[in-house]
């Protein structure tokens, strides 16, 4: 056994660089065992402490994969350390290992923002004031520090010649990072001014935008419309177009219905005693009916009118009723918001008739339970339009004509 580690001793007297190779294998054995410990050992006992403390801070950082990140850094200072004992492999080895801290510290640094960006997300402020594009600003900038210095490492050249270099070449920087300077720019416009936020519902033609903002980053902001697809905005064209934000709406705890009815002008009419007989027994029209009669009844009175020809006077129409019952209709309404704008008005006449519009404001701002209170409205009125002996207007269909010829055809028999 003495001879052969005599023989193998002189071997290696004999051939240094076996030697040196033995050694560099050494010390990558070590780096790979310090790597075990540390990946297997020392992080299992961390990530177990994160999830027993009852702060939620250690759980996004062992969820960004920080940890497993900062660990790649044992092996390689290990490397660091030992490798000045083999001067031969020193300055090839020491530049690439360097390279690879340098690499590791970017990554680590890159995902312990991100945890941080994760966990200001879940307070309440954050849909207010996000974060993300500044986290996203930081990360390049570290990036772009981070490869100077490897550039740097490679080149043998000092830092600071490289910023000096990089500061002569702020046009062509300007021009490679123009989209991102604008994004940043704009995204501290966005928090200042509070111009969006992630929930709000907001639409926007130029881009085919309608539906909740999901996230705001520094260079997207990401929609996902009400057909579950997905818009992506770059940052900077939010306050370059213009585009609408419901968040007032939402707010306000009131979402507005403004539509028309179109009433047929040829049956608008002056209301017969019978007619208004018929609508004084209608629940919500009694008061209304009594006391406007009673001030036309004193008007025509006062001004010693003829009220023998209908076209002297005031006198009640059967539109004007309609128009008042629809009030009333809508002010009884229990899921309408009656300390808002509460209105029923016309419009000007034109080719499809007399527009007739219900202006209100519904109490539930949900889309699905507004489009109901809304449909529900217009099922009522739409069927009770007859009960005023008013038609709605509707262009004529092949059935109408269908009727007009068969009717022609009886008549000649």
């Amino acid at each position: 056994m003495k001879k052969l580690w005599l023989s193998l001793t002189d071997w290696l007297h004999e051939y240094p660089l076996a030697t040196d190779l033995l050694a560099l294998l050494g010390i990558l054995v070590l780096s790979y065992l310090s790597f075990l410990i540390t990946n297997r050992i020392v992080l299992r006992v961390l990530k177990n402490l994160a999830k027993r403390t009852k702060s939620k801070v250690d759980d996004y950082i062992v969820q960004s994969k920080a940890l497993d990140r900062v660990s790649y850094l044992v092996p390689l200072l290990v490397i660091n350390i030992m490798i000045p004992l083999l001067p031969d492999f020193a300055p090839f080895v020491t530049k690439i290992v360097n390279l690879l801290i340098i690499w590791v510290v970017l990554r680590s640094l890159s995902s312990l923002l991100n945890a941080l960006n994760m966990y200001y997300e879940t307070k309440p402020r954050a849909k207010e004031r996000p974060i993300k594009g500044y986290i996203q600003v930081t990360i390049i900038a570290l990036y772009v520090i981070g490869i100077i210095i490897m550039i740097g490492i490679l080149t043998g050249q000092s830092i600071w010649v490289l910023f000096s270099g990089i500061g002569a070449m702020t046009a062509i920087i300007l021009l490679i990072f123009k989209d991102t300077l604008l994004s940043f720019v704009a995204g501290i416009q966005i928090t200042s001014y509070d111009l969006i936020r992630v929930g709000d519902w907001i639409e926007m033609p130029a881009y085919g935008a309608d539906g909740d903002v999901v996230d705001i980053a520094l260079h997207t902001i990401k929609v996902q419309n009400w057909d579950k697809t997905i818009t992506v905005i770059p940052t900077y064209k939010i306050t370059e177009n213009s585009f609408k934000n419901w968040r007032g709406m939402q707010m306000s705890g009131g979402r507005r219905i403004k539509r028309p009815i179109y009433i047929d002008q040829n049956s608008i009419k002056l209301c017969t005693p019978e007619m208004l007989e018929k609508f004084r027994r209608i629940h919500l029209l009694t008061d209304y009916i009594e006391r406007k009669q009673k001030e036309l009844e004193e008007y025509n009175r006062k001004h010693n009118i003829d009220d023998s020809v209908p076209v002297n006077g005031r006198r009640m129409t059967n539109i004007g009723t309609f128009r008042a019952y629809a009030l009333e209709y809508l002010k009884h309404h229990p899921k309408l918001r009656h300390d808002m704008t509460t209105m029923v008005r016309q419009l000007p006449p034109g080719p499809n008739g007399l527009p007739l519009e219900i202006y209100v404001f519904t109490s539930d701002t949900a889309w699905e339970n507004y489009e109901a209170i809304q449909a529900d409205i217009f099922d009522h009125l739409l069927s009770i339009v007859p009960e005023f002996e008013l038609r709605i207007f509707q262009n004529p269909s092949g059935r109408d004509f269908k009727e007009v010829l068969e009717t022609r055809v009886m008549g000649g028999k």
